[in-house]
């Protein structure tokens, strides 16, 4: 039986040195004239559009969807230039397990993610990680992350032509949403330490498993049920 992976992208599989803080601070100064710090936001394990709307929230703008779309456009326009920062790097393990799973044949990775599609590729492809992912469910596909869940499987279904069982479903993210957002579509839920919560905050949201990091592939594959 295929083994759904759904992978979030920012403090899970990479760390961006504040890059898209500094992005959309920029886009915000570019296409608004509006010279704001968005440090009193809290991105983590937001979706961008959400994001997006705080912003507007706290810059005193109208939240509508041509804003929103100006918004993102100029974001994605700074995004590139604002990753080149010695902070933007790939977590612990990160590219030995996905070339481990990818050379598995037992799995399909795929993303579930708050950014939207344009920022993960250029993130990822920053990397050279992009390619493990052929697919996804994004911002661009709902405001609310536990409305990705669902998008997910459907897109699952529709390329891979099989129903993946709950239990073989697994949300691999680093904070409560990404555990919540699982929990919605019944699927298992690793969260990884990585990001802005510690192993015990995490466990406190009842994932299936917690890791400190993806350092020991070994660890992540008995986890998965693929060892």
């Amino acid at each position: 039986m295929k083994t759904l992976l759904l992978w979030d992208i920012d403090g899970t599989l990479t760390l961006s040195g504040g890059a898209g803080m500094r992005a959309l601070e920029a886009a915000l100064s570019r296409e608004f004239k509006r010279d704001n710090s968005l440090s009193s936001i809290d991105f983590a394990g937001r979706t961008d559009i959400w994001i997006m709307r705080q912003i507007f929230a706290h810059v005193g703008l109208p939240d509508d969807d041509a804003n929103i779309q100006r918004l993102i456009n100029a974001y994605l326009a700074e995004l590139p230039t604002a990753l080149q920062n010695p902070g933007n790097r790939v977590l612990p393990g990160v590219a030995a397990a996905l070339a481990a799973l990818a050379a598995h044949g037992g799995c399909v990775q795929a993303l579930l993610t708050g950014n939207v599609e344009r920022g993960a590729r250029i993130k990822l492809g920053h990397h050279k990680l992009s390619h493990y992912f052929a697919w996804g469910a994004f911002a661009d596909d709902g405001e609310r992350r536990n409305d990705l869940g669902p998008v997910a499987l459907r897109r699952a279904r529709e390329k891979h032509g099989i129903e993946f069982a709950p239990e073989r479903v697994f949300v691999i993210g680093d904070t409560p949403h990404d555990i919540a957002c699982g929990k919605v579509i019944g699927a298992q839920t690793i969260a990884v330490a990585t990001g802005q919560y510690s192993v015990d905050e995490l466990r406190a949201a009842n994932p299936t498993f917690v890791l400190a990091d993806l350092s020991d592939t070994a660890s992540l594959l008995r986890a998965l049920g693929l060892a």
